[in-house]
């Protein structure tokens, strides 16, 4: 038996980055995006005036926690409008994972923006210690409790955007709204974690439990930037389809009279909705090459309409006529769709 590997020809349109997207999605995506663009500018500035003015190292540490949000804001933007170009003879598969890249930097953005500098607050307070008057206290408060508020207005509006994508892990696929949501879970926390922090430095006189709050508000950014870096790590360098997801595709395969075997079957994300499929099989003896060549085609297009993200398909077929092997003369890959 000897087996082919065809060069992969496409059919459908070359002028999508993404097929199969959902517009209306990333338009109300957008919508959510700015809604927190705007409350982390509106608070990012009141933080700092407010922490200038009461001298805390928390309410400090939660001004570049907001700033950090206000960049990545920018970068998810980037990310929406960037993702959705078609695809060019440069980039022949799109520019999908470009969602991914500003993730990343997202990510990045509040490690360093975010968690080194409430470290960085944390550990002057302890060293230099700080004094407040009661009007200091009073101010920071209100600009706690104001942003708090905005903060919670902005994470409801996130998560009834993960409602009306289906809600769950599936609603959370987009890595835009999934940073959005983990930034406003986040600021809400950390405007908590400073609110209790001044509190205690206002009953106590202790400036330990401002430092406090402030380190334990870089340890969330960390974490939380640790996390939306991992999964758009994941992303850029080839993550795999969902095993279910690659199941069905298996078992539609194993299914079909003509396939003697399915010798290897590989995945790959390339967007938020575009996944590449390859696929090696082995054929039945007997078939010509003109049947090869219906069967292949006839394959391609099931597992479209039964995965309309699998939209980049390509078959390794070999066919082992009766008495000879031979090789397939099959045209082996095709957008999905088709």
């Amino acid at each position: 038996m000897s087996g082919t590997s065809s060069e992969g020809k496409r059919s459908g349109e070359q002028g999508r980055g993404t097929p199969g997207t959902d517009a209306r999605a990333d338009r109300h995506t957008k919508v959510t995006v700015l809604v927190a663009l705007a409350a982390n500018l509106v608070i990012a500035v009141a933080k700092a005036v407010g922490g200038v003015l009461a001298g805390s190292p928390a309410l400090l540490s939660e001004a570049a926690h907001s700033v950090a949000d206000s960049f990545n804001e920018v970068f998810l933007l980037a990310a929406l409008r960037r993702s959705r170009r078609p695809a060019d003879r440069r980039h022949p598969f799109g520019y999908g994972k470009e969602r991914f890249f500003w993730s990343l930097l997202a990510a990045v953005g509040i490690f360093v923006m975010g968690g080194c500098f409430s470290f960085f607050q944390g550990a002057e307070a302890l060293r230099q210690g700080t004094e407040e008057k009661f009007s200091g206290y009073v101010a920071g408060l209100v600009v706690l409790g104001v942003a708090l508020v905005a903060e919670g207005a902005s994470l409801l509006r996130a998560l009834h955007q993960v409602r009306r994508q289906g809600g769950g892990p599936g609603g959370l696929s987009d890595p835009a709204l999934r940073t959005v949501v983990a930034e406003d879970g986040t600021a809400v926390l950390g405007v908590t974690l400073a609110l209790a922090g001044m509190g205690l430095h206002m009953v106590t006189g202790q400036v330990a439990w401002e430092a406090s709050a402030s380190l334990a508000i870089g340890v969330l950014l960390v974490y939380v930037a640790y996390r939306l870096g991992r999964e758009a790590r994941d992303r850029l360098i080839g993550e795999a389809a969902d095993p279910e997801l690659s199941g069905r595709i298996r078992s539609l395969l194993r299914a079909q009279p003509e396939i003697d075997s399915v010798e290897a079957l590989f995945t790959m994300k390339m967007g938020l909705d575009s996944t590449l499929v390859a696929a090696r099989i082995d054929l039945v003896p007997g078939l010509d090459s003109e049947r090869v060549e219906e069967v292949a085609v006839r394959i391609k297009r099931s597992l479209a309409r039964m995965c309309p993200e699998a939209d980049q398909i390509f078959l390794d077929v070999t066919d082992r006529p009766a008495g000879e092997a031979r090789e397939s003369p099959a045209a082996t890959g095709e957008r999905g769709g088709a």
